[in-house]
């Protein structure tokens, strides 16, 4: 239905196909692009700094967060400047990024991991600090080691929520490596773009934007299958 509706617009807008492709060009561009070898490329950069950017955020950013919601004077030196950095836009940051780490890979991983890292440590600190204090007085009874209240009691009981977190977070690192492509980088789907839309090649912009949205969709396919999987595991514990 759309692919039609996108051919209509394309016969009947009187637009030019140099302005708006019609969805034969798009494909036969994408297949030009899979064929050279420039799509996959381009993918694999984009994926491999979304992928370094987002794990370096979960190491840092989940332990943060369990350190803020256990920890009363972790939370009152370092939640003032979480909540002050929080609100900052990760592409506001993009010229000290290229300042300081240059052109290149750096500062793309640089501006993922901050968007995802200050969602993740909040998160992670709210779910900790939802737990019941009951929990703890218990493992308190039973001399539980901080090992085991961490694996046993706050691990378990914040999963839920660190899923949905980062099934949110995920997408926000992808939105904005393809901004990060288009300034630091020149490899990249939101390389790709930029340099199309230069070349006047708007059948290759949307075959980028094409591909962003379908790994978009998988990404939170994934997430939201990890999340079944938890609650899956969870149900027959629960049993």
């Amino acid at each position: 239905m759309v692919i039609l509706l996108w051919e209509l617009v394309t016969r009947y807008s009187g637009w030019s196909s140099q302005v708006f492709p019609s969805p034969s060009a798009v494909f036969s561009s994408m297949l030009e692009l899979i064929t050279n070898g420039e799509l996959l490329k381009h993918t694999v950069a984009s994926l491999f700094r979304v992928t370094a950017g987002f794990y370096l955020a979960v190491v840092l950013g989940i332990p943060l967060g369990i350190i803020l919601g256990r920890v009363k004077i972790a939370k009152l030196l370092f939640n003032p400047l979480v909540q002050f950095l929080r609100p900052i836009s990760p592409l506001a940051w993009i010229p000290l990024a290229m300042l300081w780490f240059g052109i290149g890979d750096v500062p793309a991983i640089f501006l993922i991991f901050l968007s995802s890292f200050f969602p993740l440590v909040v998160s992670t600190s709210v779910a900790v600090e939802s737990i019941k204090p009951t929990y703890f007085q218990v493992a308190s009874n039973f001399n539980f080691s901080r090992m085991e209240v961490l694996t046993k009691i706050i691990i378990p009981a914040i999963t839920p929520n660190v899923i949905i977190a980062l099934r949110l977070t995920i997408t926000i690192a992808w939105l904005v490596v393809v901004a990060a492509e288009m300034i630091a980088v020149q490899s990249g789907l939101g390389y790709m773009i930029l340099d199309s839309r230069n070349a006047l090649r708007m059948d290759y912009v949307m075959v980028g934007m094409i591909v962003i949205g379908i790994i978009g969709l998988l990404l939170d396919m994934v997430m939201q299958a990890l999340g079944n999987i938890e609650s899956t595991a969870w149900g027959r514990l629960a049993k």
